[in-house]
């Protein structure tokens, strides 16, 4: 009796801090350049590699039973040296909740994230490409038909109440990757390459067993599960880098 009275506590306060999901909420969400869409046009899990959109912007991808996706490219000014702004991409994906408050929470599958920052004026050659991971608290949303555009809009407000720029509705169902963990480095991948028998019971079904990307160049696997990663590629070459530049114009004479 006193067992069945603690699960009905904890059932009844789990549905009392989570909401069910809102169907306004799904699909696949990018910012005004429309250049930056999650899915496989972005990261490429496989080559474990970023794939360079022409424009800065970001996007977002939600389903119905709770996963997300996001896309980041971002074009970092230099204040110190104008003519070398930095380039910033980053990719997560991970499962989401909505909360009873009206709030977004984002939990990304930690070993999955990936971030490549470029600097042609530090390293012309090369970038830093690492894994990234970083939860996510959006203290609220709104979607809604934009007034100007007339189509779906979603406008999100980070933990501090700071907007995010507003997204558009560009697929419904969304496009995104693999929701399960592409690039584990688990038990599983420790027994792969010792050699060493894992019980199937420590297997998740929500993680493959044999990563996406075991076959990059740039990736070198240890036994730990650990991760050594140099750029697939560099990203300095002078009109792309142009490129950036006119887009940190661009977004200036956007907010002027």
């Amino acid at each position: 009796m006193i067992l069945r009275a603690v699960l009905a506590a904890s059932t009844l306060l789990i549905s009392s801090s989570t909401a069910a999901i809102n169907p306004a909420l799904v699909g696949t969400w990018s910012s005004k350049s429309a250049k930056v869409m999650t899915g496989p046009g972005f990261y490429n899990p496989v080559n474990d590699s970023f794939i360079e959109p022409s424009h800065a912007g970001i996007s977002y991808s939600f389903t119905a039973d709770g996963f997300f996706e996001s896309a980041y490219y971002r074009a970092v000014s230099n204040p110190t040296n104008p003519n070398c702004p930095k380039a910033l991409l980053q990719f997560q994906h991970g499962t989401f909740t909505e909360n009873a408050n009206g709030s977004l929470s984002l939990n990304p599958i930690a070993v999955d994230g990936r971030q490549q920052l470029s600097d042609p004026c530090k390293n012309a050659k090369n970038s830093q490409y690492s894994r990234y991971h970083q939860p996510e608290l959006m203290e609220k949303y709104e979607a809604k038909i934009d007034d100007y555009k007339k189509i779906n809009r979603l406008d999100l407000y980070q933990f501090d109440g700071t907007p995010v720029q507003p997204l558009y509705q560009a697929y419904s169902p969304p496009m995104m990757l693999p929701t399960v963990t592409m690039n584990p480095t688990d038990k599983a991948d420790a027994a792969k390459e010792t050699g060493a028998k894992v019980k199937r019971s420590e297997r998740s079904a929500e993680s493959l067993v044999e990563p996406l990307n075991k076959d990059a160049k740039h990736i070198k696997r240890h036994v730990s599960g650990t991760m050594d990663v140099k750029s697939p590629s560099g990203m300095a070459n002078t009109v792309w880098w142009a490129g950036v530049g006119m887009t940190l114009l661009g977004g200036a004479a956007y907010l002027l």
